[in-house]
């Protein structure tokens, strides 16, 4: 098959035609890609921000149609249109059973880039390829556990449909799922790309009642007016957490960090009001420290710091749910893309995410 496929951190990444991908084995399924969004995840790894095996094809959030099915595949037949998540439940584990599915077992592929057994189902010329992030579909096929395709209704276009599979998933769960905003709350987001403008939606789903959003981009903030923000601040030109404590009076209930910079865990955490929540949902780079000081102040002002891993969703409940909420005219997804390039392209469309051009670039594959 085709595939765009990175050889070398930082190097940019260039297309194969002669990638070879498995038969779906036992409880698998393989997918025919039809599009794909550029998350800033994939442009860590091809950065060499974050450590990834190579060779290895990107992209983790895209939708397609389900082209062959394993032994035990239940609930999906070849034609049917599903979306992808990097994060399957297995609906076994430790995890799993005590409703932790974004911390399954299966999706540790996330970061080892193989399925739990090792292998791949990706080689070429007899040599192993790295499925990214659990799902690799910088590709014309993906094979996935059958949990890892989650079928949506052939009238939900794929091309918008994708950025469910990570985006719209993290940003939005991490509201609903990981901080379980109260209507009514005040809620702070840092960074407005695809995850943080869907962040701003799931306060807005959450009916929180004042939502700021902060961006140095005033495109960005322009967007996050449209998406609900009620507030739009400028960390160029003015303290966030000054700004957002005269607003309050004692700070903002939660703060969302979404940008993947560990400094803005620290701006959060001066915004939030004592017994506030700090919700740590981008991806900084592993070599980025948190820094809580003083520790003591920390401690009595009992504020919360969690983690969160594409928005603690279980994505056969989650994906369902946001497309639901999307034909309802609740969410919207067509306004977190603003460009779309063929797979050839997919070096243009990280540049553009290296230099903050747009929101979302979806690949047509």
């Amino acid at each position: 098959m085709r595939a765009a496929v990175l050889e070398r951190a930082g190097e940019g990444i260039r297309v194969w035609e002669d990638v070879a991908i498995a038969e779906p084995g036992i409880g698998q399924v393989r997918v025919r890609v039809s599009h794909c969004g550029v998350c800033h995840s994939d442009l860590s790894i091809a950065d060499g921000v974050f450590p990834a095996p190579l060779p290895i094809v990107l992209g983790h959030e895209a939708a397609g149609v389900v082209d062959a099915i394993g032994p035990g595949v239940t609930g999906l037949t070849p034609g049917d249109a599903v979306v992808l998540t990097p994060a399957p439940p297995c609906g076994r584990c430790y995890w799993c059973v005590r409703g932790e599915t974004a911390l399954c077992v299966d999706a540790l592929g996330i970061v080892t880039n193989t399925f739990a057994d090792g292998t791949t189902g990706l080689s070429r010329g007899g040599a192993i390829v790295y499925r990214g992030l659990n799902v690799g579909a910088f590709a014309e096929y993906v094979v996935t556990t059958a949990n890892g395709a989650v079928k949506v209704g052939r009238d939900v276009p794929l091309d918008v449909a994708c950025v469910i599979g990570c985006a719209v998933q993290t940003g939005v769960g991490a509201v609903l799922n990981t901080a379980r905003v109260p209507e009514g709350a005040t809620v702070l987001v840092m960074g407005l790309g695809g995850i943080g403008l869907s962040t701003v939606q799931g306060a807005r789903l959450a009916g929180a009642a004042r939502i700021f959003a902060s961006d140095p981009l005033p495109e960005r903030r322009k967007a996050a007016e449209t998406f609900g923000a009620t507030d739009l601040l400028d960390p160029n030109a003015e303290d966030v957490a000054v700004r957002v404590r005269e607003a309050t009076g004692v700070g903002a209930d939660f703060a969302f960090e979404t940008a993947g910079r560990a400094s803005l865990v620290s701006v959060g955490l001066a915004a939030t009001r004592n017994g506030g929540t700090v919700v740590c949902v981008g991806a900084p780079p592993i070599t980025e420290k948190i820094e809580i000081a003083p520790a003591a102040l920390f401690t009595v002002s009992e504020k919360k710091l969690v983690g969160c891993i594409l928005g603690s969703s279980n994505s056969l409940f989650e994906i369902p749910r946001l497309v639901a909420l999307w034909r309802a005219g609740r969410l919207d997804l067509e306004g977190l893309i603003t460009a779309r390039r063929p797979l050839a392209e997919v070096d243009r469309a990280l540049a553009d995410l290296r230099e903050g051009r747009g929101i979302r670039t979806v690949l047509e594959v």
